[in-house]
């Protein structure tokens, strides 16, 4: 799936063993035979991505594999397989990157001026290869940071929250959560404190999504 727009819930069987990739904004476009808008909030297998055959046999590989390095090294190399020239690629990866550095809080009329392209230009090439364009992915970026930013061990200032992130009150900012996550502000830090306490040190940690 490339960037989503609204919240997802998923999970696995209990025995399973997985291997994947976090990819920045763009980074499924090169191993896509499609535009990345058309599996925006639409979940697609592999074999729907690559084929049957081709993913049967990187199964069986992984299958195989010793240990978490080596599934890594295998996925590394069909990924680099896969792998194929993609137009717009600079421009969309230096503008990505805009918005990453301020955390969505950039004007996107600036991001057009900067890249020297129109803004039809610019958001065309973003719903290709992003899958969204500029301004969803920047708001997307700044919900993301916000959290990233709260330290959930202790009380939350929700208010405090929503006004330093530059939402325009608390209202707003509680319509955005609900929407990212499916959850309250409330109920997604009892969330993450659980899994904080259950799952020290995970690596999910890192992320902005609730894990249940």
């Amino acid at each position: 799936m490339s960037v989503p727009t609204r919240a997802w819930e998923f999970g696995y069987p209990v025995r399973t063993r997985s291997v994947g990739a976090h990819v920045k904004p763009w980074g499924l476009a090169p191993f896509l035979p499609m535009p990345a808008a058309e599996l925006c909030d639409r979940p697609v297998t592999v074999e729907q991505v690559w084929g049957r055959a081709a993913v049967a046999e990187l199964r069986e590989r992984l299958a195989g594999a010793g240990g978490p390095h080596e599934m890594m090294t295998v996925l590394e190399d069909e990924l680099m397989r896969q792998l194929r020239e993609t137009a717009g690629l600079g421009l969309v990866r230096h503008t990505s990157g805009v918005i990453a550095a301020s955390r969505g809080a950039v004007a996107i009329g600036d991001l057009r001026a900067a890249a020297g392209v129109s803004s039809t230009h610019l958001a065309r090439r973003f719903k290709e290869l992003v899958g969204v364009t500029p301004k969803r992915l920047a708001r997307t970026q700044r919900f993301a940071a916000t959290l990233l930013a709260v330290d959930f061990t202790g009380p939350v200032d929700w208010a405090a929250v929503a006004g330093g992130a530059g939402y325009f009150d608390q209202a707003h900012f509680g319509h955005e959560f609900r929407a990212f996550t499916g959850l309250t502000p409330t109920r997604y830090a009892e969330v993450r404190r659980r899994f904080l306490r259950d799952n020290p040190g995970h690596v999910l940690d890192g992320w902005p999504l609730p894990a249940d």
